[in-house]
C-alpha cells in the first residue's frame, strides 16, 4: 500500500462568504453528479513544495464535496529524489544526459509503487497523478480496473524541454486519459495531449499560512527571528534553488540598500524531502551573503512554519520573486491575498497573477532594485497596488475555483 496522508477535516460552507456566490452554487450541482465517486491523488512527497501544501486543503474540500478520496505518497529515496530533481531541471530546460542507470532507479520506483497500488485492491473512479516522480505509475499499475480514469498534472513549465528527456517521458504521458497543465503555454512541443486541461493553481484563504494576522502579531513573530519590525524589509519565500535565484535578490538588496541604507532583507525557503539540491544551494547562497548582519536566510528546518511566512509576508514592505523559471509561483498569490505590492521577473505564470495591478514586473536586477525603491518611497502607491492584487487573487486564484475546475474534469472523464 502506498503512504496514505491524512490531511484533516475542511468545510466548503466557509468559504461561502470568501468566493463568488455563481462559483460556488457550481461547486454543489457537480457534487450531485459525481457523490460518492472515488478518487485518489498520488505525489512524491507529503512535506514541502507546492503540490503537497495544495493538497492538504484540496483532499479534505473534494470529501467535503461528496467524493471518497485520499492521498497516496510514491516509494522514493535518495536516488530516486536526484533523478527526478534532474529530470524536474530538464523539463524547464536545464542540460541532463539521461543514462541507463537514471532510467532504471527511475522505473524500479515506480514500478514499486504500482505494485503496491495494485496489491492494495482497492477499486478507484480516478487516479490523479502529480508532477513526472510517479509519472510511470499508470504504465506499470496493470490489474486495476479498467473503468479508472487516469490524470497527469504537470506543475511546471515543461515549454522549452530538454529533449532527451521528453522523447522518453512522452509515451508515459500520452498513456493518460487527460493531461493539466497550469498555462496552454506550459505544454511541451510537439506532444499530442488528448483532453488537455488548462487549470492554474490557487493557495488556501484560511489555512494558518493565509489567514489574516494582525499586524501586532505579525510584528511580534518578526522580531522573533532578529528581523527589527520597524525597519522595511524585501522578503522572498521560494525553494533555496538555481531557478529561483536567490543570489539575484541579493543583488536586487545590495542596490536597494545604496538608496535605502535601513532595508533589510529576508529569504526564507522551505526545504523539501525530494529536493536533494535545497542544501547545496542553501550554503551557496549564504556564502553569498558574505556574513552581512541584515540579510536573514530561514527555512522550515529553523522553526519557520506556516505562520511564520504568514507573519513575514503580512509585514514585508515589498515581496520579491526573482524566478528565472517558473511552473506558477503561488508565494506570488500568497502575498498578493495579504495586500503586500510584489516585484517579480516576467516568467512562467507570474504575469497572469500580477494581471490585476498587484504589482511590478520586471527582467533585470537593475530594474527590480528600482522597482523596490519606487514601492518604497510611495507607500501610497505600494497601498494602491496591493489592494489590486488581493481582489484579482479573490476572483482567479483561491482554492474553491481549483475545486471547481477538477470538478469539472472529473465528471467529464467519467461522463456524468
Amino acid at each position: 500500500m502506498l503512504q496514505r496522508v491524512n490531511p484533516g477535516n475542511k468545510a466548503l460552507a466557509d468559504y461561502r462568504s470568501i468566493v463568488r456566490r455563481e462559483l460556488y452554487e457550481e461547486i454543489q450541482e457537480l457534487r450531485l453528479r459525481l457523490e460518492g465517486r472515488r478518487v485518489l491523488h498520488i505525489n512524491a512527497t507529503s512535506f514541502g513544495g507546492g503540490v503537497a501544501e495544495i493538497l492538504y486543503t484540496l483532499v479534505p474540500l473534494t470529501r467535503d464535496a461528496g467524493l471518497e478520496v485520499e492521498w497516496g505518497v510514491m516509494f522514493g529515496a535518495e536516488p530516486f529524489f536526484n533523478v527526478t530533481k534532474g529530470f524536474h531541471n530538464a523539463l524547464q530546460g536545464a542540460d541532463y544526459e539521461l543514462s541507463v542507470e537514471d532510467r532504471a532507479i527511475y522505473e524500479e520506483y515506480n514500478r514499486q509503487s504500482a505494485r503496491a497500488l495494485v496489491e492494495a485492491g482497492e477499486e478507484w473512479d480516478i487516479i490523479f497523478v502529480h508532477d513526472p516522480q510517479p509519472l510511470l505509475i499508470r504504465h506499470f499499475s496493470q490489474g486495476l480496473s479498467e473503468r479508472t480514469r487516469w490524470i497527469w498534472r504537470c506543475h511546471i513549465d515543461s515549454s522549452t524541454p530538454n529533449r532527451a528527456v521528453l522523447d522518453y517521458l512522452s509515451p508515459y504521458i500520452k498513456d493518460y486519459d487527460a493531461q493539466v497543465y497550469t498555462m496552454r503555454d506550459y505544454t511541451p512541443p510537439d506532444l499530442e495531449l488528448p483532453n488537455l486541461a488548462i487549470v492554474p493553481p490557487a493557495i488556501d484563504p484560511l489555512s494558518p499560512k493565509n489567514m489574516a494576522l494582525s499586524a501586532d502579531d505579525a510584528s511580534y513573530i518578526v522580531s522573533q527571528f532578529g528581523v527589527d519590525a520597524e525597519r522595511p524589509f524585501l522578503l522572498q519565500v521560494s525553494r533555496f534553488d538555481p531557478w529561483k535565484d536567490p543570489l539575484g535578490v541579493i543583488d536586487v538588496y545590495r542596490l536597494v540598500k545604496e538608496e535605502i541604507p535601513e532595508i533589510q532583507l529576508v529569504l526564507v525557503g522551505s526545504m523539501a524531502h525530494d529536493d536533494p539540491e535545497g542544501w547545496e544551494y542553501w550554503y551557496k547562497t549564504t556564502s553569498y551573503a558574505a556574513g552581512d548582519e541584515d540579510i536573514f536566510l530561514f527555512s522550515n528546518l529553523t522553526n519557520v512554519g506556516a505562520i511564520e511566512v504568514n507573519a513575514f509576508q503580512s509585514l514585508a514592505d515589498v515581496v520579491i520573486q526573482k524566478s528565472i523559471r517558473e511552473g506558477f509561483g503561488l508565494v506570488v498569490t500568497e502575498a498578493l491575498w495579504k495586500g503586500r505590492p510584489v516585484v517579480a521577473s516576467r516568467v512562467g505564470g507570474i504575469p497572469m497573477q500580477l494581471e490585476g495591478g498587484g504589482g511590478i514586473l520586471i527582467d533585470t536586477v537593475p530594474e527590480a532594485a528600482a522597482a523596490c525603491v519606487k514601492l518604497l518611497r510611495d507607500p501610497e502607491f505600494a497601498y494602491t497596488m496591493g489592494r489590486r492584487g488581493k481582489e484579482h487573487v479573490r476572483a482567479n486564484f483561491l482554492i474553491p475555483r481549483l475545486l471547481r475546475d477538477d470538478l469539472r474534469l472529473f465528471a467529464k472523464l467519467l461522463g456524468v
